[in-house]
């Protein structure tokens, strides 16, 4: 589970060393409208996002992911958000197997129409997964910018593990 976490902050590592260093972080900031509504910045910030939330809320034991630091800097220049990754692949690397079992609250909204928030009990390793497969997620939206953008970036970079296994056996 560890080991997994560390290969899926390495893409995101990755990607942003392959980023051109010029034109002001074009790539890492532009939006490609009407195709996407972000950028690949705002997307990295997002996970980044998520992982923090699980390391301040982990000591509390209570998640909450809508905390979010919409905007930020890390969304505009990718060497802060490389060391937002070396930091959660820091804290990945001090947790041991035992702490996948501390028991954690997760709070989140559930309504689009108003506030509402739900509270479910949850552990440690459930939010990894979680996490890992969100950063998935929004790693496939930035190879889908990359691609418009010409970028070339590994054919395993926002695959999700069981589809890799799926094409492994095709």
């Amino acid at each position: 589970m560890l080991t997994s976490q560390l290969e899926i902050i390495k893409q995101g590592q990755d990607y942003l060393n392959l980023l051109p260093n010029n034109n002001n972080n074009a790539n890492y900031r532009e939006v490609f409208s009407p195709l996407f509504m972000s950028s690949a910045g705002a997307h990295m910030r997002h996970i980044i996002d998520h992982y923090l939330a699980l390391i301040t809320g982990l000591p509390l034991g209570k998640v909450d992911y809508d905390i979010r630091h919409r905007h930020s800097k890390v969304e505009q220049d990718p060497a802060l958000a490389l060391d937002k990754l070396s930091q959660i692949s820091y804290w990945l690397n001090s947790l041991v197997n035992t702490d996948l079992t501390r028991a954690l609250t997760l709070s989140t909204e559930v309504s689009v129409h108003e506030q509402k928030v739900q509270s479910v009990p949850t552990s440690l390793a459930r939010e990894l997964v979680f996490t890992g497969s969100h950063a998935v997620h929004h790693y496939a939206m930035i190879a889908q910018i990359a691609q418009h953008q010409g970028m070339e970036l590994p054919s395993s970079f926002g695959i999700a593990p069981a589809t890799a296994t799926y094409l492994r056996k095709a």
